[in-house]
């Protein structure tokens, strides 16, 4: 089968910097529409899983070939973690603005790493990525308390 082509059908693609040409099905598009901040012009994502790296996956900007950013789901860190989406967030992603949605079932919930030269890793569990699954919208909802860190430590520190 032709590059670019996946059952008959054409499959948009991007070079990017951390995979090299990536090839993606448009309906697994992500569309955040406020963007990330500090990356606000960046709507349009794809999530790259690579099996050696799970359950690592990157949230890979359709308009920024070089922004790709390394995220786990929230439960991974945090077995407990409990939701804290706004109403305005909950509406952005089209979801019952009457309670918190269920992880796993409705939202795909992620926390974004950092990873500084020297130090330990860190997980955003102040900020998680949120997706609606059904129609493939996130936002980075920002809770309004301070329950948890941006800066959540993540596993052992590297000797």
């Amino acid at each position: 089968m032709a590059p670019g082509v996946q059952s008959g059908r054409w499959m948009p693609s991007i070079t990017t910097a951390r995979v090299g040409q990536l090839e993606y099905d448009d309906s697994a598009t992500i569309h955040l529409p406020c963007g990330i901040p500090g990356f606000d012009r960046n709507r349009r994502f794809v999530l790259v899983e690579q099996p050696a790296l799970a359950p690592l996956v990157f949230l890979q900007s359709l308009e920024s070939p070089d922004l790709s950013l390394a995220a786990v789901p929230v439960a991974l860190v945090d077995s407990e973690y409990q939701m804290g989406v706004t109403p305005e967030d909950l509406s952005l992603l089209g979801l019952d603005l009457s309670r918190q949605p269920i992880p796993g079932r409705e939202v795909l919930v992620l926390a974004i790493l950092t990873a500084p030269k020297d130090g330990q890793p860190t997980a955003n569990l102040l900020a998680p990525v949120v997706i609606n699954l059904a129609n493939r919208v996130g936002v980075q909802a920002v809770r309004t308390d301070s329950r948890y860190s941006h800066r959540h430590p993540v596993g052992e520190p590297c000797s």
